[in-house]
């Protein structure tokens, strides 16, 4: 989840490859609907359980899929766009203090469930280690992909249950916690989006101009980190307010 993101070249993602801009405007449209569903469930106004339901929490892994797999695209474009590596730290630095942020509001709504390591810490960890390890990769890490997200399930172990091993995800025991994005298995579904990157740059990307651009979707998908950040303040704020007329 970044903002800005560029193609090859150091030009706007959204000049080029609306289409991707569009793909991530839906992931972040549908956050939106999801996170209002629950304000409005957290304060009385639905009565649904967003912790064992399929229907929410299957909605969860599709939304958190599609901005994982645009973050490895998107990663691509920068990796063969040859701009400096300072361009990658400060987008990264942003990514880990938004997270603090998120850390800091979930303990003050939800001390005993708070966010420690949700989808932006996901991400930062991911992006980390993609990029240390195995951008020069190329299309193996779609060879990858498949373990990394099969993880869980081959080697989950107790020993990774205690908060302090739960960034890994090699745990038998969902943590009680807000949101959680672990390294595994997510790290194989960036792996997709990143292997793809590769292939589509033998053709210069040219499948992805085809790609239909939704302008208010391009425009969402071009501010992801802004919007995650401001859209649930806004969000309880008015939810917060309905509840007290309605009581009052």
């Amino acid at each position: 989840m970044q903002d800005g993101a560029t193609t090859p070249g150091g030009r706007s993602a959204s000049a080029r490859f609306g289409g991707v801009d569009t793909l991530r405007g839906l992931a972040v449209l549908w956050m939106m609907s999801f996170h209002f569903s629950f304000d409005l469930n957290w304060f009385g106004f639905i009565h649904t359980d967003f912790y064992t339901s399929p229907w929410w929490l299957d909605q969860r892994i599709a939304i958190v899929s599609l901005f994982v797999f645009t973050v490895g695209l998107t990663q691509t474009f920068t990796d063969v766009s040859g701009r400096p590596a300072r361009h990658f730290w400060r987008r990264w630095a942003q990514i880990v203090g938004a997270s603090l942020l998120v850390t800091a509001g979930s303990y003050a709504a939800f001390p005993h469930s708070f966010i420690y390591f949700g989808i932006l810490q996901g991400i930062a960890a991911m992006l980390l280690l993609h990029r240390l390890v195995f951008r020069h990769a190329r299309a193996w890490v779609l060879l990858l992909a498949p373990l990394a997200i099969a993880a869980p399930q081959l080697w989950g172990h107790a020993f990774f249950n205690p908060p302090w091993w739960n960034w890994t995800g090699l745990i038998t025991q969902k943590p009680i916690t807000e949101d959680y994005a672990p390294l595994l298995p997510w790290i194989g579904v960036l792996w997709i989006g990143a292997g793809l990157g590769w292939l589509l740059e033998r053709v210069r990307f040219a499948p992805l101009r085809h790609l239909p651009t939704i302008r208010p979707l391009a425009f969402l998908g071009r501010w992801p980190l802004t919007i995650y950040l401001l859209h649930q303040p806004v969000f309880v704020g008015l939810v917060w307010l309905a509840a007290h007329a309605r009581g009052g």
